[in-house]
């Protein structure tokens, strides 16, 4: 009799743990089909609302294709944490920067014809023509309203920012189109301009303001052949340069947090980058450079590039984390076929304050006094 109940034990046993798989895989089809809906939605709207095709077309041949003539390379350059929207007010940062959306569409003026500027007066042999230019568009375009102080000093509601943000960014991308002849434009969202009040990871692209503003931005160009966006379902987005291999993500999702005040954010962002790079390997997503914002400080590191703010200097980085003060800038640098990532520039966004004299001299150096 006690054998037999053991068995029976072990049979009722073996039963709950059949119907406890049962449960979880029913509950893990749900998943699937909840994620497939909200695919075919998001595919959806592309198409009905957008008149976008539902998935984005390879990326175009010209940035991977060596051609005579590329002797400068292919320019490269990253769009991000602009925070449109948001507002600084010089008297609460010492008086080092102001922000607000007259101040952002002047700094996009001055970083579109400063890009032009430093690609065909700065770089060698104008002869040699580029095979287009690649703009990074890295997320936190939009300061957003996920904190109840922006929400009380933002200059714009975010609707209103988005719609403002579309014309902005595509006056860029008109520009740069003009003077390079194309253009490839892959999109991440970030962290700012999401619709929940916390991040969430699933469905983090469909659930960011920033993904409508690129798929209008993509209806917009859908006429022109030679603007072409790279918008992928999830917060990373790879391409190739050449040979090349780059991974754009916005940056908050490394893996890792802190810093402190001697080194700052390199610690993290580095520890971030060898955790994905190890992540994507296994994979077979393997990349060389990794592309991010998010940390609002421009840095050139061995396997990463980290774009500065077009924002800038806040109350936030004043206040909380005691930043070094940075002037807003954004990262160009050229990718040249044979030799790699070559010339490096960071364009600055607000020109150096005068304190000497109109017209200063070139160079100078203390005169020491002769002694009498």
């Amino acid at each position: 009799m006690s054998a037999k109940k053991t068995l029976d034990d072990k049979l009722a046993d073996a039963n709950e743990i059949i119907r406890q798989r049962n449960a979880e895989l029913l509950a893990l089809r749900k998943e699937v089909a909840a994620l497939r809906k909200s695919d075919d939605t998001a595919r959806e709207i592309r198409e009905q609302i957008y008149k976008i095709a539902a998935y984005d077309p390879d990326p175009p041949e010209w940035i991977v294709r060596y051609r005579a003539g590329a002797e400068r390379g292919c320019p490269i350059t990253m769009w991000s944490d602009w925070h449109y929207g948001e507002r600084v007010f010089k008297s609460q940062v010492g008086g080092v920067n102001e922000f607000n959306r007259n101040i952002a569409k002047t700094r996009v003026r001055r970083l579109t014809e400063t890009t032009c500027d430093l690609a065909f007066s700065h770089m060698g042999n104008a002869k040699h023509k580029y095979p287009g230019i690649v703009v990074c568009l890295g997320g936190d375009m939009l300061g957003g309203d996920i904190h109840e102080e922006l929400a009380k000093t933002n200059d714009r509601t975010t609707q209103q920012a988005i719609e403002d943000l579309i014309d902005l960014i595509g006056a860029g991308l008109e520009t740069v189109a003009t003077q390079f002849g194309r253009v490839f434009v892959p999109c991440v969202v970030g962290n700012h301009g999401r619709s929940t009040k916390k991040m969430q990871m699933k469905d983090r692209v469909f659930t960011s303001h920033e993904w409508n503003v690129y798929c209008a931005l993509a209806r917009h160009f859908k006429k022109s052949r030679n603007v072409q966006f790279y918008i992928p379902e999830s917060a990373d987005a790879h391409f190739k340069v050449y040979g090349t291999r780059y991974m754009l993500t916005h940056g908050d999702s490394l893996g890792t947090k802190g810093g402190d005040g001697i080194i700052g954010a390199i610690g993290p962002i580095m520890r971030g980058a060898i955790k994905t790079h190890r992540s994507e390997s296994q994979v077979e997503r393997e990349f060389d450079i990794l592309l991010m914002g998010h940390w609002h400080q421009a840095l050139w590191l061995p396997t990463a590039i980290v774009n500065n703010s077009l924002k800038g200097f806040d109350e936030y980085a004043m206040l909380q984390l005691r930043a070094p003060f940075s002037r807003p800038s954004q990262m160009l640098w050229f990718d040249h076929p044979k030799h790699g990532i070559t010339a490096r520039w960071e364009v600055l966004l607000e020109g150096r304050e005068q304190t000497q004299a109109a017209k200063p001299e070139w160079v100078s150096w203390p005169q020491l006094q002769e002694a009498a």
